[in-house]
């Protein structure tokens, strides 16, 4: 017997939709940006200007869609003290939180956490990879289908 194991809210939302459990709200909204993802420079929280016109466009989903909250996910790589390292990922996501709500987005609607590098994406040597922020969207459809 082979069993699928999904751990994307995403997928188990619409899986939800379409076997009729929930009402669907998400075909008929506006399409979040794709990029959700951004890296950063050593000992740096702040970003280029291609990035924030990326949060300007997530800035202009999440004010159409008042009932979609994001989480701000900040990391750092494991170079330096962890303390440190946990106060470089809570600024990356307290910047990027703070640029959403420049841009009109709710506070109610930010959710952030720092990471320090607890959480890396690629081996730790990799550390470019690891200094990052990382957007996650939830959604009351995401949050009835878990």
């Amino acid at each position: 017997m082979t069993v699928l194991v999904l751990d994307n809210p995403e997928l188990l939302a619409r899986a939800a939709v379409e076997a009729g459990l929930i009402l669907s709200a998400v075909e008929s909204s506006p399409r979040k940006p794709h990029r959700l993802r951004f890296h950063y420079g050593f000992n740096k929280h702040t970003l280029d200007s291609q990035d924030v016109e990326i949060l300007r466009q997530h800035a202009a989903y999440l004010r159409q869609q008042p009932g979609v909250r994001v989480h701000i996910h900040g990391h750092a790589d494991n170079f330096g003290a962890e303390d440190y390292n946990g106060f470089l990922s809570r600024l990356r996501a307290t910047a990027v939180a703070r640029q959403l709500m420049q841009e009109g987005v709710r506070e109610s609607q930010i959710v952030v956490s720092g990471w320090g590098s607890a959480r890396p994406l690629a081996r730790p040597e990799d550390r470019a990879a690891n200094r990052r922020l990382e957007l996650e969207y939830l959604t009351q459809e995401m949050a009835a289908a878990l």
